[in-house]
């Protein structure tokens, strides 16, 4: 069992015993928050990670997705270059490209190289393909490379695998499941070019959730969120390794109490029952008050997850 944080070497304040409630298994595992930089961790990385991600995990099944329709590029052409027209401004309004308006604004052109660590299955990188970006994936739990009209968007790979520099290097909830931390965060700033940027969105544990929730919280996800940041350990990793934080903005939503309030339950997310399965666990008037809440609290800068600019410093 770990005695020292694994981001600060610092000791631990108090530990959690948090279950797999995914899938259901309900195998324990030991957390422990740092008594200094606050992160909580998993005490003892599972030898074999790889059995915690089936091949019916989220972001590994699925097809990708189809051409966007008129609606949506026109959409996106306002949310990235505030082009399209009215009817551009009328589709982001209604259903707002937050992605897109983000990499307009860091000036993220359509021929800068952008690197997907973690992609999964490659939705993510056959949108920004298909809205004419030059985007590419990797994810260490492959089977192999992800095809899309022929051209391979993603393949089988690790960090340390990957050669060059890219404009953009991107974690979208896939950094907290790296298990060397230290590693991960050189790596991102070996890739990131003198003109670039790195993206994070992670969850974390300086949340109100995390607060009322405990080991209950959705987000914890035991044991594949191997490290749930406070505010402070990320600030502190991304520092020690030449990044400097642009921007912080909190971008969590209701999922963080209605799949914690599942958990309180004894209600996994893939149990039948859960409401990610279309059925009524709670009502319309609950679910609205959750987003309302997540809403507030992203303002307080309280949400349980951030999404994070960085910068070489």
């Amino acid at each position: 069992m770990s005695r020292v944080c694994h981001i600060c070497n610092a000791a631990p304040k108090c530990h959690h015993l948090a279950r797999e409630m995914m899938y259901g298994t309900r195998q324990t595992f030991d957390y422990f928050e740092c008594g200094d930089c606050g992160a909580l961790q998993i005490s003892d990385i599972p030898a074999d990670l790889a059995q915690f991600y089936p091949a019916a995990y989220y972001s590994l099944e699925g097809a990708l997705p189809k051409r966007p329709s008129l609606k949506r590029r026109l959409g996106a052409a306002w949310a990235y270059e505030r082009s399209g027209g009215l009817l551009g401004w009328f589709f982001d309004a209604r259903k707002p490209n937050r992605e897109l308006r983000l990499l307009g604004e860091l000036g993220i052109a359509r021929t800068d190289a952008i690197l997907d660590v973690g992609c999964g299955k490659g939705a993510r990188v056959a949108r920004l393909r298909q809205f004419g970006f030059a985007a590419e994936g990797i994810d260490a739990h492959l089977d192999g490379d992800v095809l899309l009209d022929g051209t391979r968007i993603a393949r089988r790979a690790t960090l340390d695998e990957v050669a060059g520099t890219y404009r953009l290097v991107m974690f979208h909830h896939s950094f907290e499941h790296l298990p060397d931390q230290h590693a991960a965060m050189a790596a991102a700033r070996r890739l990131v070019a003198a003109d670039g940027y790195a993206l994070m969105r992670i969850p974390t544990c300086s949340s109100a959730a995390f607060d009322i929730y405990g080991v209950d919280w959705v987000q914890l996800d035991a044991p594949r969120h191997l490290y749930l940041h406070s505010r402070e350990s990320f600030a502190r990793l991304a520092a020690q390794h030449g990044f400097r934080i642009l921007r912080l903005d909190d971008d969590s939503d209701g999922f963080q109490f209605w799949g914690s309030e599942q958990y309180k339950r004894d209600i996994p997310l893939a149990d039948p029952r859960a409401h990610s399965k279309r059925q009524p666990l709670f009502s319309k008037a609950e679910l609205a008050a959750f987003d309302a809440r997540a809403a507030k609290l992203n303002e307080e800068h309280r949400g349980d997850q951030f999404c994070a600019v960085l910068v070489p410093a």
